[in-house]
């Protein structure tokens, strides 16, 4: 196995520099068995996003606004423990973290423009609202 797949592209030409992650293993939960206890498949990935330089600076700020809940000193750890492999895991760490960062860094939308209902679609939406009345004030019992 050689080394990770990369680079990983956040956007355009945006990518995921290898200098600035950090990796750290440790064993995964859930049930035992034969080389559970000899492995270290849980992988644990951080990218420091306030001192990352691979960011630019409108992204790096968006980015730290709506990630403010999970930064830790301006650092961001996602984690993975699915697979029994740590080299899966990894792989699994690193698509989490570029596409949390893509749509952290991702432009806002655009304001919705509110516009007038036609007058057509109102008048028809009426007019199907009186007969379903006119149904339901003929299932009544007055006329049995």
């Amino acid at each position: 196995m050689g080394g990770m797949p990369g680079p990983y592209v956040i956007r355009g030409s945006v990518v995921l520099p290898e200098a600035e992650l950090t990796w750290r293993f440790s064993r995964s939960s859930g049930p035992g068995g034969q080389h559970v206890n000899t492995s270290d498949s849980k992988a644990e990935l951080s990218f420091d996003l306030a001192a990352s330089s691979a960011l630019p600076e409108v992204w790096k700020a968006r980015a730290l606004e709506r990630l403010a809940s999970r930064l830790v000193d301006g650092v961001v750890t996602v984690r993975a423990s699915e697979h029994r492999s740590q080299w899966r895991n990894r792989e699994m760490a690193l698509v989490r973290l570029a596409s949390l960062l893509a749509e952290a860094t991702a432009p806002p939308p655009k304001p919705r423009r509110a516009t007038k209902i036609p007058r057509g679609i109102n008048e028809r939406r009426l007019r199907e609202k009186k007969a379903r009345a006119e149904t339901k004030r003929g299932r009544s019992g007055r006329d049995w």
